[in-house]
């Protein structure tokens, strides 16, 4: 098995086919490594470290307040919600060329806080939770926890889309078992899961 595991890895690093059972080997012994999503949008609440190269001065870790902005030296109030941090890095060398020569920025997001969800009802931790990349519902029902009160069988999700509110129940029991009929429901920013 070790044999196959090593021919997968030469066959995988330099392009060669491999026989039937090889490729199966290597499917199992090589998980597919996916690309990171770069596509997270800053939004209020969030916390960023704006970094301009050999420029102290203009260094900053920074809130984003309510109204989308941050305030930076040089540039006072500047749009951060709804862009990606590339995007607003992008936006802040092109302001910034009017001061400086060739300014370089990095934008790195050190608290994401605007993404939220929510758990109320008969769960130990109830609140405001931070939303995790691909984070499901079971994932934050097993943060939250249940108090001896819990019905785990009328647990459900409210969603907002297109301006209504959808109630999508879930199944905990279902849901352990590994059932993925449980509806696993992979939670969005500002869901709210409710235990009765």
């Amino acid at each position: 098995m070790k044999g196959m595991i090593v021919f997968a890895m030469v066959a995988l690093l330099f392009g060669t086919a491999l026989p039937g059972s090889a490729q199966d080997a290597a499917k199992g012994a090589l998980p597919p490594v996916s690309a990171p999503d770069a596509s997270y949008k800053i939004g209020p609440d969030d916390t960023l470290h704006v970094s301009v190269w050999k420029e102290p001065d203009l260094t900053a870790t920074l809130p984003v307040r309510a109204d989308g902005m941050i305030s930076l030296p040089l540039l006072n109030d500047v749009q951060a919600a709804g862009l990606t941090p590339m995007q607003l890095a992008a936006n802040l060398t092109e302001k910034l060329k009017k001061y400086l020569a060739d300014p370089r920025v990095t934008v790195v997001v050190t608290a994401m806080n605007s993404q939220r969800v929510y758990v109320i009802g008969e769960v130990l931790h109830t609140g405001a939770m931070n939303l995790l990349p691909g984070m499901t519902v079971l994932q934050a029902l097993s943060t939250a926890g249940f108090t001896q009160f819990a019905n785990t069988k009328n647990i459900y999700v409210l969603r907002t889309e297109n301006g209504k509110q959808v109630k999508m129940p879930v199944n905990y029991k279902q849901l352990i078992k590994g059932d993925s009929m449980g509806q696993n429901i992979p939670l969005k920013p500002g869901d709210t899961v409710v235990v009765p």
